[in-house]
């Protein structure tokens, strides 16, 4: 028998997952949909399920001078619309779904979920997320690319939840976010790509540029990064062959449903083209 607890705190959801195995979920707008049923029947639930969406202990976001806590529970439209919230996350989350799932669906829901076309863990990835994971038995904060190791695979123990998420809030000269799908909205990504820069002097100072669906996590090469780091503009532009060639090697897509994987590649690589061609 699957039991459904909906815990009145978050104390309560801790013992919970030190007592039983469950699986937590926020605002089921990925786990509804892999578990759905036939027309007008309920979910086809597998395991317990633990209920966290109503604690408010989760639900929000503190500004520090260099870093901002997001907590688990908090809506993306929350964050959507918050005044503290970087604008390259708000771009991305503009586009995600419809204001109805933003109003339920979380960034811990896009990590637990591990999908690499979840649109939300470019940001995270680019803003060098740290993911706090908590249990009864101790709190351990890791990279996010600790976190995730594959599609649907993570770190996260049967009973750790995720309790916030910590992202970086850096000035960006440029920002530039491109979903490719299926229709104008509300749509699962084919090729993602979100990229920025910082620029002083001519000079590039800070280079970041993350890629979804077109590898089994999100990818972020902090490697090519560097080599792009203390050139002027000028020079970034004559080795963009080079660079994109670097980016090449990574980009390993998959056939589905959504697309294949040779327009997936050629897609991702006109996209980082163009974004240094324009800079």
């Amino acid at each position: 028998m699957v039991n459904h607890v909906i815990p009145n705190t978050y104390l309560d959801a801790l013992r919970y997952l030190s007592d039983q195995t469950f699986k937590v979920i926020a605002g089921g707008t990925d786990l509804m949909i892999q578990k759905r049923g036939t027309r007008e029947t309920p979910p086809n639930f597998d395991s317990n399920m633990l209920y966290c969406f109503n604690l408010k202990e989760l639900n929000y976001v503190h500004k520090e001078k260099l870093h901002i806590h997001i907590g688990s529970m908090t809506p993306l439209e929350v964050l959507l619309h918050h005044q503290d919230i970087p604008e390259i996350m708000k771009q991305v989350i503009a586009e995600m779904a419809s204001p109805a799932i933003r109003n339920v669906a979380t960034l811990s829901g896009n990590i637990a979920n591990a999908s690499p076309a979840g649109d939300s863990l470019l940001s995270l990835y680019l803003l060098n997320a740290e993911i706090v994971l908590e249990s009864l038995n101790g709190k351990r904060v890791l990279p996010i690319d600790q976190v995730i190791t594959g599609p649907r695979q993570t770190v996260i123990s049967k009973d750790e939840i995720i309790k916030e998420i910590i992202i970086e809030n850096p000035k960006f000269s440029k920002i530039q976010w491109t979903k490719v799908g299926g229709r104008r909205a509300d749509a699962i990504s084919k090729i993602s790509c979100l990229s920025a820069v910082q620029i002083k002097n001519n000079k590039v100072i800070d280079f970041r540029l993350t890629l979804g669906a077109v590898y089994k996590t999100v990818i972020r090469s902090r490697e090519i990064e560097s080599k792009c780091i203390g050139l002027t503009l000028d020079q970034l532009k004559e080795n963009k062959n080079t660079i994109l060639s670097l980016y090449e090697g990574l980009i390993q897509p998959i056939d589905d449903q959504r697309s294949n994987r040779i327009y997936r590649k050629k897609v991702a690589l006109n996209i980082i083209e163009k974004w240094i061609a324009d800079l």
